[in-house]
């Protein structure tokens, strides 16, 4: 073995000691106490290195658009008439710089893997698709981006929408999803979605349950459809606020049948925390999926971004470690195993609803960053910054540690 790179003195999960890996064509080639090499050494000090995290469920296409929207009333209702309005006007001028800004951020912070909605409908037609298109081929080096021809007005409703999500996956589109919860007929939207989805051979993903309303899940169609097709998950399905509204044994069940059919449950903090809830004057609920019950009966569960900057999520820098920080706040998480547990939901448990390895081992592609942490419950619990990172063993950002003067 001849390695291109070797990152020396770094902090594994689960070793006692520090670590030297050697990087060869791409992929890690060696783990050591010490490997002895002429190729060049980068020092981690200690530093925890890592698979780089993923971002499982982000909209690029309508992030930073803030300056643009008026916020009255800070509801959902309100936030996707304002994204409606506003995104008539996008080009795909416009689109690409805004989502290069935010791509570039996410990298800065370790996301070495992303899942991007774009919406196809008759006001934005295929113009944030072309952007987001040429954005994904221009940042390829430095992470993957998974792009789902997104329905986020409805179906039934919007005819239109049918061709341009058919011409979007004919198109390098790699998935498609739906939003039930803006659709007239629900249930006829999630059986769309799959038949589009087993159509051209490829996931679905929803927004589902958005909601702080106990009663009228679409989760029951989901797994429904599912049956009916015979569908192998994973499907992800984001927000599912619902579940915050739900006693223990009925939560419980629809987790046995969500782990049972492949099912993972993607919370997004930041966007559910500001629109939801705001009607009460007291005990404001949290609204956020509990996803550590969910974890605890088998759901695949992860944590990601949404929205950046615009009428859903006025705010945002695209730091995943953020915003697993803030979901075991809302969590109240403390013990380590459970702080474990939300590093995993930015990264290992993501990376499986994606179908993706996510593994510092030999053999494994050498997509690494390096966190000033000693594990990952105390990257969560101090936000850590990220000092840098190797995409298929090529450095592809530096952060360094700031110097005191």
């Amino acid at each position: 073995m001849t390695p291109d790179l070797v990152i020396a003195n770094a902090r594994l999960p689960g070793a006692a000691m520090p670590m030297d890996v050697a990087v060869a064509g791409g992929r890690i080639a060696g783990i050591a106490p010490q490997i002895v090499s002429d190729a060049p050494r980068h020092d981690a000090r200690g530093a925890l290195l890592v698979p780089g995290f993923v971002e499982c469920h982000i909209h690029l296409d309508k992030a930073g658009i803030l300056d643009r929207a008026s916020i009255v009333e800070g509801t959902l209702p309100e936030a996707v008439r304002e994204t409606a309005r506003l995104k008539a006007g996008f080009t795909v001028e416009d689109v690409h710089a805004r989502a290069s800004a935010v791509v570039r951020r996410a990298i800065s912070h370790g996301t070495m893997a992303m899942r991007t909605y774009v919406e196809v409908d008759p006001r934005a037609g295929l113009r944030s698709f072309e952007a987001i298109k040429a954005v994904r081929a221009e940042f390829a080096s430095s992470i993957d981006i998974e792009i789902c021809a997104f329905a986020q007005e409805g179906l039934t409703n919007e005819p239109e929408t049918q061709a341009l999500l058919e011409t979007a996956l004919a198109d390098g589109a790699d998935l498609v999803g739906g939003c039930s919860y803006t659709d007239p007929d629900p249930v006829e939207h999630i059986r769309r979605i799959f038949a589009l989805a087993e159509r051209f051979g490829v996931a679905a993903d929803f927004h589902v349950d958005f909601d702080l309303v106990p009663t009228g899940s679409d989760l029951p169609a989901i797994l429904a459809e599912m049956e009916r097709r015979r569908w192998q998950g994973p499907v992800a399905c984001g927000h599912a606020t619902k579940f915050s509204t739900w006693a223990p044994a009925e939560r419980d069940a629809m987790a046995d049948r969500l782990a049972a059919a492949g099912v993972g449950i993607v919370a997004l903090p930041a966007t559910d925390l500001f629109l939801l809830g705001r009607s009460a004057e007291t005990l404001v609920p949290r609204g956020v999926a509990p996803l550590m019950a969910l974890a605890a009966r088998g759901v695949v569960t992860a944590v990601a971004t949404n929205n950046v900057l615009n009428p859903f999520t006025p705010y945002g820098d695209v730091n995943l470690l953020r915003m697993a920080n803030l979901f075991a706040n809302v969590a109240q998480l403390a013990r380590d195993d459970d702080l474990d547990a939300a590093f995993a939901m930015i990264g290992a448990r993501p990376a499986q609803l994606l179908g993706r390895q996510h593994a510092v081992s030999v053999g494994a592609a050498a997509d690494l960053i390096l966190v000033d942490a000693t594990s990952g419950a105390d990257a969560v619990r101090r936000c850590a910054p990220v000092l840098a990172g190797w995409k298929r063993g090529r450095l592809s950002f530096e952060r360094p540690a700031p110097i005191l003067r």
